[in-house]
């Protein structure tokens, strides 16, 4: 088995770029990587230095890793073996940034930031709300995974893409196979942007963002002619949640009906905490699922949010009526 140090890395997408290593279809490697800010934020950070981030260095990727043999047509299956994080990780509001970024509201509500919570993470992340504690369950995966794009240049790591990237796909987790497209000689599979835990939609930007290390299986299929991502995985349950509270929005724009769900949440949780710290929970733990799109002309993206990461004194007091 191989071990590739976060001392290995780039943050633009960029196919000539060198190997840091060369492995075989079937090889087995851990990969070391940073948190998304490339270590500006710590455990000992507070809002403000959101203010101070350089931007050019988001997203840190370790890599790119050769797979002999590995060309154009082909597909590199990556299998998620283990895990390890480090302890502690962060989730924040940037000014600008994030789904309800410059967002209107009937009734003025600060979502701007900067805003930092810190969380402490074990077999959970656990963080406070106000004054709640809450407790996520910790089940982390990359944020960005890829192989390098067919088109020479440079990229930014933001948007995905064909190659894969950043999908911030919360099942790409313990037991998952994940498919990438091969589209030059060698593969150059890269990843970072890990995460402990995230709501999918990671609305607020970002998810609990942790450094951590990854272990995962490489094996090359030939001549598999896949154009984009694909994956296979154990289960496709949210968690192991008894309880939801849910928020349905409606609108004739699904990208406006999924605004109006996080708005409706972060409106309940409101009576508990600040809102733009209900903005961030919703980010690491809120599921936006799309429950229709046939009965137009309107459509419903409805937001769930967990009741059972709060403490059961609390769960009561999270209605929708009151």
């Amino acid at each position: 088995m191989y071990t590739i140090h976060s001392s290995k890395i780039h943050n633009k997408w960029d196919n000539s770029l060198s190997p840091v290593l060369t492995i075989k279809s079937g090889d087995v490697i851990t990969v070391e990587s940073r948190e998304a800010s490339d270590g500006q934020v710590t455990p000992s950070s507070s809002p403000s230095d959101l203010l101070k981030l350089d931007f050019s260095r988001i997203h840190p990727l370790t890599g790119p890793v050769e797979i002999e043999g590995a060309e154009p047509g082909d597909a590199l299956e990556i299998e998620f073996l283990d895990f390890a994080t480090k302890g502690w990780g962060w989730t924040g509001v940037l000014p600008g940034f994030g789904f309800l970024a410059n967002e209107p509201y009937t009734t003025p509500i600060d979502l701007a930031g900067p805003a930092l919570k810190i969380w402490k993470v074990e077999r959970e992340a656990i963080a406070k709300f106000g004054d709640i504690e809450v407790r996520v369950p910790s089940r982390p995966f990359p944020g960005v995974i890829g192989t390098a794009l067919p088109t020479p240049g440079k990229f930014s790591t933001i948007p995905p893409r064909e190659n894969g990237g950043n999908m911030d796909i919360k099942h790409l987790t313990k037991g998952t196979k994940l498919y990438l497209p091969v589209f030059v000689s060698g593969g150059l599979l890269s990843l970072g942007d890990t995460h402990v835990a995230q709501g999918d939609g990671e609305v607020c930007g970002t998810a609990i963002e942790a450094p951590m290390d990854v272990t995962i299986k490489v094996t090359l299929h030939k001549n598999a002619g896949i154009t984009q991502p694909l994956f296979e995985t154990p289960a496709v349950k949210e968690g192991d949640f008894k309880e939801y509270l849910a928020y349905p929005g409606i609108d004739p724009n699904l990208w406006e009906a999924a605004k109006k769900a996080i708005k409706g949440i972060i409106g309940i949780l409101s009576s508990h905490m600040t809102p733009v710290e209900a903005y961030m929970l919703a980010s690491a733990v809120v599921d936006l699922k799309v429950s229709q799109v046939v009965d137009v002309p309107n459509w419903i993206v409805t937001a769930y949010l967990p009741k059972d990461i709060f403490p059961e004194e609390i769960r009561p007091k999270l209605r929708l009526i009151r």
